[in-house]
């Protein structure tokens, strides 16, 4: 047996004994394929009036404009992750965020957050530096992120993440409170980077989890 075959099966080994991970037990988004957009629809519409000009920033925002009616997205937001290997987990998460949201009567309607991957930051340098590589994010190519969420309906949010030039569908348990001025949506679950075409193994001995933890709040505010 090649020792390359002899360390991935020692690994997977260590891995099937019960590696313990922050990201055991954790829920799983529910991926899909996103939905194409309605073409027929597009053309029977009607031109509409033009959209309005941008608002003026909101103080504390991370975004540079918001649309006029929006909540921006305030700076206390946080998207963080987690991966794990055979023998340890790495955190992370990305510094530079923008956004908005809109809420009616009371209720998170909708919201746009892009993610500036460049910004990523992890728990040891020449780990970020990998991270940033074409092995895994390949910032270069793919400079953000952006995830729209569309409803969250019974603790069930629903939204498209379009990562590393690959669009999904994305559904996932998710807290959302809303109170005068301030709307948060907190959640927690994991993710198959394979599913977005991010499939670096890692090293032989010590293999890279195809799932990654992705936990954090939106915070917006009026």
């Amino acid at each position: 047996m090649r020792l390359t075959h002899l360390f991935a099966s020692l690994a997977l080994t260590a891995t099937l004994v019960g590696c313990t991970s922050e990201i055991d037990n954790k829920p799983a988004a529910a991926v899909s394929d996103a939905k194409p957009a309605d073409k027929t629809a597009a053309k029977a519409a009607k031109p509409g009036p033009p959209p309005p000009p941008p608002a003026a920033p909101v103080q504390g925002a991370t975004n540079a404009a918001v649309p006029a009616g929006a909540w921006g997205l305030a700076a206390d937001s946080q998207i963080d992750w987690v991966g794990a290997k055979v023998t340890n987990d790495h955190k992370g998460g990305f510094k530079t965020l923008s956004g908005h949201a809109t809420v009616a009567d009371g209720k998170l309607t909708g919201a746009t957050v892009t993610i500036t991957l460049e910004s990523l930051f992890a728990d040891h340098p020449k780990l970020e530096k990998h991270l940033k590589s074409a092995d895994f994010f390949d910032v270069a190519t793919h400079p953000s992120a952006t995830f729209t969420l569309t409803s969250v309906v019974d603790g069930t949010a629903t939204g498209t993440l379009d990562l590393h030039g690959v669009k999904k569908e994305l559904k996932f348990p998710a807290t959302v409170e809303v109170t005068g001025t301030d709307a948060k949506v907190s959640a927690e679950f994991t993710l198959l980077r394979k599913d977005f075409g991010i499939v670096y193994p890692g090293k032989p001995e010590d293999l890279i989890r195809d799932e990654v933890l992705v936990k954090g709040t939106l915070h917006f505010k009026s």
